[in-house]
């Protein structure tokens, strides 16, 4: 899994220009690269919730036109690191995810937009552990995912 973004001492840039107004933070340009590539739009982002959205492209799709298990996967990932970046303790500089559990509920088909939402189970001083819940755009759950960040 990806490293968590850095703090924003180091270089840094905006995490999305859609991102909601409230928002003030800024993570490590790099960081977001990956989740960039594959079309993670963030919508919102505290300490307490994330949320972001994944349009299904045929890029995403293995056999037929199901999302790949992978893409969901990154998806989550990327929205529990965002919320363990915004969680890091003062005398912490990073985070990184150090176990993940998927359960996979129904496929998410081509051409529909995911959400996700990833809420803190637990923050703590060296780890938060993370919950994230993958819906359709009609509100079918498609996965959940469960995620422990380990801070640096």
């Amino acid at each position: 899994m990806a490293p968590a973004p850095s703090k924003p001492d180091q270089r840094s840039t905006s995490i999305d220009q859609n991102i909601d107004q409230n928002i003030d933070q800024t993570i490590d340009e790099t960081s977001v690269a990956f989740a960039n590539h594959i079309g993670i739009k963030l919508d919102h982002a505290s300490p307490d919730q994330v949320s972001g959205r994944l349009a299904i492209r045929p890029e995403l799709c293995n056999h037929g036109p199901h999302i790949h298990g992978g893409a969901l996967m990154a998806f989550a990932d990327f929205l529990g690191a965002i919320g363990a970046h915004l969680n890091i303790p003062d005398d912490k500089t990073n985070s990184t995810t150090i176990e993940s559990k998927t359960n996979f509920l129904k496929s998410g088909n081509l051409g529909d937009t995911l959400l996700g939402t990833a809420i803190p189970l637990s923050r703590g001083r060296r780890l938060s552990v993370w919950q994230t819940e993958i819906t359709r755009s009609d509100g079918t759950r498609v996965a959940i995912v469960t995620q422990t960040q380990m801070y640096l």
